[in-house]
């Protein structure tokens, strides 16, 4: 790989839903990506992600520049599994931790289906029973309404659907589906998910701008309180590229 001396390298750890994924990047490129939609797989295949993405590059730890990690919020036992991941890594290798918001994250990715610059990300993460992560960005990723765990309603979004398209995906994003489908401006993407790809623009701005995160005190974004699973070790569905 030409410019390997001076390229910085950033592995990415998103484990904040079911999705277990692992990126790498190069000076803000997506390199290597690996991941699995199984439930409650992470703690399982968490570290070989991590060694076959930098395997496909031809890379060891050592090069790596600074670890990040989608911080939350999510499912307690994944947020603890990836921080865990990534604090154990930065303390071996001495580098530095950086942390993006998962909605941020996602929103992001959501932007890619986009057609307009005045529409509106709504990402939604499974909070369990009725409830579901949200926060609302526009096509600058600006926050325009705070991540917060609500019920969703008909009339959550009206305000705002009455003068913008908003376009809503995620793992949450089934169960709003239809309280929401009679709203005119609501657009929802089937099967998108979280992934650590959509990580890659936001941390590498976190680096360049040097915005690390304290290892010793930083800790998950959960906004809910912890819910036991099962582990699901059967039918693993591995992604790659």
């Amino acid at each position: 790989m030409t410019g390997r001396d001076s390229m910085s390298f950033i592995l990415h750890i998103e484990t904040a839903t079911n999705v277990c994924s692992i990126a790498l990047a190069g000076d803000g490129q997506l390199l290597s990506l690996r991941e699995s939609t199984i439930r409650n797989i992470h703690a399982t295949v968490i570290t070989r992600f991590i060694d076959e993405v930098l395997k496909s590059s031809n890379l060891d730890l050592s090069a790596i520049d600074a670890i990040a990690v989608s911080e939350g919020p999510g499912s307690y036992t994944g947020l603890r599994i990836g921080v865990a991941t990534a604090k154990g890594l930065c303390y071996a290798l001495d580098k530095p931790l950086i942390a993006v918001p998962t909605l941020q994250a996602m929103a992001s990715g959501i932007r890619q289906s986009a057609w307009d610059n005045m529409i509106l990300f709504c990402p939604m993460i499974d909070a369990r029973r009725m409830e579901v992560y949200y926060a609302l960005y526009d096509f600058n990723g600006n926050e325009i309404r705070e991540t917060c765990a609500e019920i969703i309603w008909e009339d959550s979004f009206s305000d705002i659907l009455a003068g913008h398209t908003i376009i809503f995906g995620g793992d949450g994003t089934p169960k709003c589906r239809e309280v929401l489908k009679s709203q005119e401006n609501a657009i929802f993407i089937d099967e998108f998910n979280a992934s650590a790809q959509y990580m890659v623009t936001l941390a590498e701005d976190r680096y360049v701008r040097k915005e690390f995160e304290d290892l010793a005190y930083f800790e998950p974004f959960y906004l809910k309180d912890f819910i036991a699973g099962k582990p699901n070790v059967k039918g693993l569905n591995f992604k790659t590229s």
